[in-house]
């Protein structure tokens, strides 16, 4: 929105970004999360961006996270209800206009449903294979995020003959 939206009385909605790490950070599926940050930011201004890893996610991992500009959040415990206490704590922060989160499974609807409830917009980025259609549901806004998908243990595609 820029410049004009701010003269013009439009304020830029400010986005909360939370990744769900072992839900699309697979070595079955190849994200680029510098894309999943710009189709966001299509969207308003990303104030801060997170992804939570588990206490397995390797220091390469986590550098690569840093680098491609998102705060990781490591836990001991499970992964979504970090998450999901996080994304929930923005219904009170007033510089927060949307939550997005990045995830494939149902565990955050009732996030989405408390955010809404309390007036904020909510934004869910999705990858396939596997994402929910009543997480796709749920969210005002959808934003998919193509995979290049690896199959496990195959280096090179098996050739026809």
């Amino acid at each position: 929105m820029g410049i004009f939206g701010n003269i013009l009385g439009k304020k830029t909605p400010q986005i909360a970004l939370f990744v769900d790490g072992p839900n699309v950070i697979r070595k079955q599926l190849s994200v680029d999360l510098r894309e999943v940050k710009r189709k966001v930011s299509e969207y308003g201004n990303i104030r801060f961006a997170k992804i939570y890893l588990d206490q397995y996610a390797s220091d390469k991992l986590i550098e690569a996270m840093v680098n491609q500009g998102f705060e990781p959040k490591i836990t001991t415990g499970d992964v979504d209800v970090t998450l999901a206490v996080e994304a929930t704590e923005q219904v009170v922060n007033p510089d927060v206009d949307v939550v997005a989160i990045m995830s494939r499974d149902t565990d955050f609807i009732p996030v989405l449903n408390k955010v809404k409830e309390h007036g904020k917009q909510t934004m869910i980025v999705g990858v396939e294979p596997g994402f929910s259609v009543a997480l796709k549901n749920t969210a005002d806004r959808i934003i998919m995020v193509k995979a290049k998908e690896r199959s496990a243990g195959r280096a090179h595609p098996k050739k026809k003959g």
